[in-house]
């Protein structure tokens, strides 16, 4: 369990002991590792009266090609900066690199956070 409040560590290393125990709006989720498939959503309660879209598998991406925005399908994750594993296990986050339709974009977008797939093309 990842708590999101107060370092337990003072700026010269030394500790800090606790003030209170942790809240409920403190606790994070586990990461929606978005991957490459069918699409499909899964709606989260967020903070106040909103709501988060977390896509749980994509397979099309916006991807910006001179200006234009343009629909293209996800065919494949090349490189992800974020963790080696992702490549072989196909999971989109931001940053990562994809095989589209149109030749190879970056991520721009954060799919688990976003809901979309966007992305911006690579000059090759």
């Amino acid at each position: 369990m990842k708590d999101h409040g107060r370092s337990t560590r003072k700026r010269t290393g030394g500790r800090l002991r606790p003030m209170k125990k942790r809240k409920k709006h403190q606790i994070g989720r586990q990461p929606t590792e978005t991957q490459v498939g069918e699409q499909k959503f899964k709606t989260i309660d967020s903070r106040g009266n909103t709501r988060k879209i977390r896509a749980v598998a994509a397979d099309a991406a916006s991807v910006s090609v001179d200006g234009e925005v343009v629909r293209s399908e996800i065919r494949d994750v090349v490189e992800n900066a974020a963790n080696p594993n992702y490549v072989r296990r196909n999971i989109i986050t931001k940053g990562a690199v994809i095989e589209t339709g149109e030749g190879r974009a970056r991520v721009t977008s954060r799919p688990g956070q976003d809901g979309q797939v966007n992305a911006v093309l690579l000059d090759e």
